[in-house]
């Protein structure tokens, strides 16, 4: 099974501010869905309060150190490893966060998907981990300006993984 981490990041590692993205990018919206629609996602509790509600079209994994916590259409797990059990042997699954979830994670990863967003935000309080791009080859980038539904520059990147992951 392969992991893939997909998230937006400010150029200073910012992903979100107040467990909301501090950005409206109807572009990174549409590229996120068409990565991850079919796929299993592996979430936080607190990135899934954030969207409010399942993702359609996707197996909904929370992670949650509460063992009281629920929700309708989601599957609730303590540990990554019952996260990654939980997507039933899938070809990929896909870790949307937040910042805890991607540290997790980050060591077992084979790709990141990665939205750039050209901005400095200087009051965010999550942020993505750093990553040795020594590990790492692009394979994809695209680099999009700002327009009238998307106010900021922002480049899509794939990096697959060139060394080996830890277990």
């Amino acid at each position: 099974m392969k992991i893939g981490l997909v998230a937006a990041l400010s150029r200073n590692q910012v992903i979100g501010r107040d467990n909301a993205l501090p950005w409206h990018l109807p572009a990174d919206l549409k590229r996120f869905k068409a990565i991850t629609l079919g796929k299993p996602i592996i979430m936080g509790r607190k990135t899934y309060d954030s969207i409010g509600r399942p993702l359609p079209g996707r197996h909904n994994i929370v992670i949650s150190r509460n063992p009281e916590f629920t929700a309708d259409g989601v599957t609730v797990v303590e540990s990554l490893d019952a996260a990654l059990d939980a997507a039933n042997h899938a070809p990929e699954v896909m870790v949307i966060g937040g910042a805890n979830i991607y540290y997790q994670f980050l060591p077992r990863a084979d790709r990141l998907y990665l939205t750039v967003v050209h901005t400095q935000i200087d009051d965010g309080d999550a942020f993505f981990p750093a990553y040795n791009r020594r590990e790492w080859r692009l394979t994809r980038e695209e680099t999009h300006p700002a327009d009238e539904h998307n106010p900021y520059p922002h480049s899509f990147m794939t990096w697959q993984r060139i060394t080996t992951r830890s277990a």
